[in-house]
C-alpha cells in the first residue's frame, strides 16, 4: 500500500490564521445597520506620507533595487534605524546592532529560531500575542505562560516569570505596548526583568511594534540600552510597518548584540536572502524628514483612543480592561455568550468585527480586543448605536 506524504504534525496542529477567519465573518454581514466596521487587525487608516510614497515608486523602478542586497539589510537603512534608536533612546547603538526583516513578525520568528530550538522553551504572557504563539509551536519550543490579570493592569509579576525559569528556558518573550491590552510595561518592570534575564543567562525579547503610538508626554518605555553588557540579554524587535502605514511592504528591525545579529543572519540567508530593497531604500532617506509626521500620527491615535471611552462610557455593563498603544481589551456582559460566540454574532449580524480573546490565550472568554486605531472619530462614534442595538438585542436573547 501506498503510503500517504504528511503535513508536519506541528504545523498541522496549528489554528487556523486568526485574521482571515475573523474577515470571514463579517463577510456574512448583509449591510442592514450601515457600513461594516473592522476593529479587528491593527492597520493604520491613513495613507503613508506623500513624500515615502513618491521615495517607493521611484525605488522599485531602479534597477538597484532589483538585485540582491545585504542580508543584514541595507547599509543606508541601518544606519538610519540606529541614529534613530540611538534618538529615541538618548544612548549609542551602532548600526551593527541592526537586522531588518520583511516585517516584524518575521523578526521574532529570526530570533527565537537563532535562541531556541526542539525541546527548550519560552516564558510568553497570557494573554498574549497569538502569531507569537504559534511561531514557538510550530518550531517545537514548549510555551510556559505567565498570566496577566486585571488587578495587576495586565502586567506580568517579575516573581511569576521567576517561578517559571527552569533548564529549558532560553527566553522571555515580550509585546510592549502590549497586544492584546495595549498596556505599556514601564521601565522599571522591564529593567527588573532584563535584570532577572540576565541573572539566567536567557535572553529578553520585546517586541515594540507599537512604540511610535504611545502619547508623547508618557517618556521612555525603557532604558535597557544602558544597562552594562545589553547586547548578551536583550533583543528589541520594532516594525516599520506600522509607524509609516506600510504594512504592504514588509519591514522590521531586529536591535541586538553582534552575536544574536550573526546567528539571525545564518538564519535569514536560508528564509528570505535579503529584504524588500525598494522600500528599505525609501524609508533610509525619509525617516529623518518624518519625525513630525509620526509625532502628529501617534497623537490622532491618542485621540481615537479618547473617543473610544467616550463612546464606552454610555455601556457600564462592558468594562474597558486594559486600553493603551492601539488596542482596548475590553470584558463583555452577556453570561450566556463566550467571546468566539459574541465575535461571530457581531460580524455576522451587526457588521462590527472586533476579536474574541480566546485567540489570545487561555480563560479570556469574557473579553474582546478592539482594535479602536483603525478607525477615525467619526467612525468610532458610529459605534455607539451599533453597540447599543447589539445589547437590546442580545439582553432580550439572554433573558429568554
Amino acid at each position: 500500500m501506498q503510503k500517504e506524504s504528511r503535513i508536519n504534525p506541528a504545523v498541522a496542529k496549528l489554528a487556523a490564521p486568526a485574521i482571515p477567519t475573523a474577515l470571514q465573518w463579517l463577510d456574512e454581514y448583509d449591510g442592514e445597520f450601515g457600513k461594516p466596521m473592522d476593529f479587528s487587525q491593527a492597520v493604520p487608516d491613513f495613507a503613508p506620507h506623500p513624500a515615502l510614497l513618491a521615495g517607493l515608486s521611484s525605488n522599485a523602478g531602479s534597477s538597484q533595487s532589483a538585485g540582491y542586497g545585504e542580508i543584514q539589510g541595507e547599509p543606508a537603512l541601518r544606519d538610519t534605524y540606529a541614529d534613530q534608536v540611538s534618538t529615541f533612546y538618548g544612548t549609542r547603538v551602532d548600526s551593527d546592532c541592526v537586522h531588518i526583516t520583511s516585517g516584524c513578525n518575521q523578526a521574532f520568528v529570526a530570533s527565537l529560531m537563532a535562541v531556541a530550538g526542539q525541546g527548550d522553551s519560552i516564558i510568553m504572557t497570557n494573554p498574549g500575542y497569538f502569531n507569537h504563539e504559534a511561531t514557538a509551536r510550530m518550531l517545537g519550543i514548549e510555551l510556559k505562560k505567565v498570566n496577566c490579570l486585571n488587578d495587576n493592569s495586565y502586567l506580568p509579576a517579575v516573581r511569576d516569570i521567576a517561578s517559571l525559569i527552569d533548564d529549558t528556558v532560553r527566553a522571555v518573550a515580550l509585546v510592549s505596548p502590549n497586544n492584546p491590552c495595549g498596556t505599556v510595561y514601564g521601565a522599571e518592570l522591564l529593567k527588573e526583568i532584563f535584570h532577572l534575564c540576565q541573572s539566567q543567562g536567557i535572553w529578553l525579547i520585546v517586541d515594540e511594534t507599537y512604540r511610535d503610538f504611545i502619547p508623547q508626554d508618557a517618556g521612555l518605555q525603557h532604558r535597557l540600552f544602558d544597562e552594562p553588557d545589553w547586547h548578551k540579554t536583550f533583543i528589541q524587535l520594532y516594525s516599520f510597518s506600522k509607524s509609516f502605514c506600510i504594512p504592504g511592504h514588509r519591514l522590521g528591525a531586529i536591535t541586538a548584540g553582534s552575536q544574536l545579529i550573526d546567528a539571525v543572519s545564518r538564519v535569514m540567508d536560508n528564509v528570505q536572502i535579503c529584504p524588500p530593497r525598494a522600500a528599505q531604500l525609501a524609508l533610509a532617506d525619509q525617516i529623518p524628514r518624518l519625525s513630525n509626521w509620526t509625532r502628529s500620527n501617534s497623537a490622532t491615535i491618542d485621540a481615537r483612543a479618547s473617543c473610544f471611552k467616550t463612546v464606552m462610557h454610555a455601556f457600564p455593563d462592558w468594562e474597558i480592561s486594559s486600553i493603551g498603544a492601539y488596542f482596548a481589551y475590553v470584558r463583555h456582559p452577556f453570561d450566556h455568550l463566550d467571546c468566539m460566540e459574541l465575535a461571530q454574532q457581531m460580524a455576522r449580524d451587526y457588521g462590527v468585527l472586533v476579536l474574541p480573546g480566546s485567540f489570545f490565550g487561555e480563560g479570556q472568554e469574557r473579553h474582546l480586543r478592539v482594535a479602536f486605531a483603525n478607525a477615525d472619530a467619526s467612525t468610532i462614534q458610529l459605534l455607539e448605536p451599533r453597540l447599543q442595538l447589539i445589547v437590546e438585542r442580545l439582553g432580550v436573547a439572554a433573558q429568554h
